[in-house]
C-alpha cells in the first residue's frame, strides 16, 4: 500500500475530526445536546483525562495539573512510536490490512493530541457560552487542552426492574460513553487488528510473490 494512500486516510480523518470538534466547540455550550435520533445524540462534553474521562491523578498521587502534563507527554511519545511503526510497515510493504489499521490508530491518536496540546491556547471557556476560536482569553495553556467529545449513543435508556437486587428501579443506560471521530478511528483500527489478526500480520501479496 503506497504512502500516499495511508496519508490520505490520516488527513481525511484529521479533517473530519477537527472540523466536528471545532464546530461543536463554537456552536454548543458545555453540556448542551441535540437529539438526532432517539438512540443518537450530539452531546458536548470535554475530557481532561484518558479513556472514559479517567484522570491520572485518580490513579497516582499527583495533582490534576501534573497528571495532565504527564498524560499529554505520554501521548506524544506514543504517537511518535505509532508513527515510526507506520513508516516501517509501509517501507517494508507489509499487508494492506495492517497499514490501514495502523493509519487509523495514528490518525485518531493525532487528532486527540491536537486537542490536548493546543485547544487550551486557542479557545476560551465553554461554560455558559459558546467558545471562540483564537480567543484573546484562552482557558488554558500549551499541553493543557481538553479533548472535545460529542458522539453519544444511548441505545437503551430504561430502568432496572424493581425485583433486581441492589439496582432495582435505578436508571439503566447503554451505551453510556461519549466519544469523538478520533476515538472511533482508534477503536476501528484496534478492532481490525483483533478481528483480522492473521491477515494483518501475514505476508503481503508482494512478499508472497
Amino acid at each position: 500500500m503506497p504512502f500516499r494512500n495511508s496519508a490520505l486516510i490520516i488527513i481525511l480523518i484529521l479533517l473530519i475530526d477537527q472540523w466536528s470538534k471545532i464546530y461543536v466547540k463554537t456552536h454548543f455550550v458545555l453540556g448542551e445536546s441535540i437529539e438526532v435520533f432517539s438512540w443518537f445524540k450530539i452531546l458536548f462534553i470535554e475530557n481532561e483525562g484518558a479513556a472514559w474521562g479517567t484522570k491520572l491523578s485518580d490513579l497516582l498521587p499527583v495533582s490534576d495539573k501534573v497528571g495532565k502534563l504527564i498524560l499529554t507527554v505520554f501521548r506524544l511519545f506514543a504517537i511518535a512510536g505509532i508513527g515510526y511503526w507506520l513508516w516501517d510497515i509501509i517501507k517494508k510493504k507489509s499487508n494492506r490490512t495492517l497499514i490501514v489499521a495502523v493509519s487509523l490508530i495514528f490518525a485518531g491518536a493525532f487528532g486527540n493530541i491536537i486537542d490536548s496540546m493546543f485547544y487550551g491556547i486557542i479557545f476560551n471557556d465553554s461554560f455558559n457560552q459558546t467558545a471562540t476560536l483564537f480567543a484573546q482569553d484562552p482557558y488554558g495553556s500549551l499541553f493543557y487542552g481538553k479533548v472535545v467529545d460529542m458522539l453519544y449513543f444511548p441505545l437503551i435508556d430504561s430502568s432496572w426492574p424493581d425485583w433486581v437486587p441492589a439496582v432495582g428501579g435505578q436508571n439503566f443506560r447503554f451505551f453510556e460513553p461519549v466519544f469523538n471521530i478520533a476515538d472511533t478511528a482508534i477503536s476501528t483500527g484496534v478492532g481490525i487488528l483483533i478481528v483480522f489478526n492473521k491477515k494483518a500480520f501475514g505476508q503481503s501479496s508482494e512478499e508472497k510473490s
